[in-house]
């Protein structure tokens, strides 16, 4: 074998070594029923309820959660709505729940699984996503199994908490438009995570060269928990969504985009999302295709 040939195969298997270990399943992002049932008197562990209103957090909630305000945390600004608050008012919300530095932080909703995936985008754009989790199947899964609910409202110390910002986590209209300019095939890609009918142009249109996968088909209809990762890894590479680019997630707002960008980041992609999504690509006018 010549030196070059050496040489070659070498530089194959690190690419197939360096692409196979950032596809790894970050285990540590979802946390199943079981496991929490078996940790909610752990002092290190902070529960979150998010959601829109309090209505199902007040009728019956986990044990120890606290509830978080889908409107604390997604604010409409400048006529955009689900934009990141400040990050002062942020830092202050988590402070509020009780959330530290040293404390890992589990996430859940009730009717959609969205406000737990839009907490935790925000929570890795803090710098705190490695100690987050989802619940795998949220209120409902947890209520259809038959586990403990209260109505007891828990009395959270303010906690303590330091934001660093993760800048790759976050990706902005100029930096779209980059992507959007390049051929198919480059190393970036955008991923519409709305509904087919939405993407395609019946109710609109999306950016150009985007690929479209349905954030609900990843997951189960009567709870909205995860399907298992050789589905979710099948269906997102049929699309052409592939570990080996980096993926930018978006959809109307950057709801719907949270549950994928938490779903390929569990599936060890590099990924970032649009948070201003179509109502500010279209509000300023940028082009779209049908």
């Amino acid at each position: 074998m010549t030196t070059r040939s050496l040489v070659s195969l070498v530089s194959v298997a690190a690419l197939y070594i360096g692409t196979a270990a950032a596809a790894s399943t970050r285990t540590d992002m979802l946390v199943s029923s079981d496991w929490l049932a078996a940790h909610l008197a752990d002092p290190s562990i902070v529960i979150l309820h998010v959601a829109a209103n309090r209505k199902a957090y007040d009728a019956g909630h986990i044990p120890g959660a606290r509830f978080v305000a889908q409107g604390d945390i997604a604010i409409t600004r400048d006529g955009i709505p689900n934009e990141l608050p400040d990050t002062e008012n942020l830092v202050k919300v988590f402070e509020a729940a009780g959330v530290s530095d040293n404390q890992r932080v589990i996430v859940y909703s009730d009717a959609s699984v969205l406000p737990a995936t839009r907490a935790y985008f925000t929570l890795d754009y803090l710098g705190h996503g490695d100690k987050a989790a989802l619940l795998d199947g949220g209120l409902t899964k947890w209520r259809d199994e038959g586990r403990t609910l209260t109505t007891d409202v828990p009395a959270a110390a303010p906690g303590h908490f330091t934001a660093q910002i993760q800048q790759n986590v976050l990706t902005r209209m100029d930096q779209v438009k980059e992507v959007a300019s390049k051929q198919a095939g480059t190393s970036e890609l955008l991923l519409d995570a709305r509904p087919k009918t939405d993407y395609s142009g019946e109710k609109g249109g999306h950016i150009p060269t985007a690929l479209n996968v349905y954030w609900m088909e990843g997951v189960s209809r009567e709870n909205q928990a995860l399907k298992p990762e050789p589905e979710l890894r099948k269906l997102y590479e049929a699309a052409g969504i592939t570990p080996d680019h980096k993926v930018v997630t978006y959809c109307h707002s950057g709801m719907q985009a949270s549950q994928a960008y938490f779903t390929l980041k569990y599936l060890g992609y590099d990924v970032s999302m649009y948070d201003g999504s179509m109502s500010e690509w279209q509000a300023k006018g940028a082009p779209v295709e049908k």
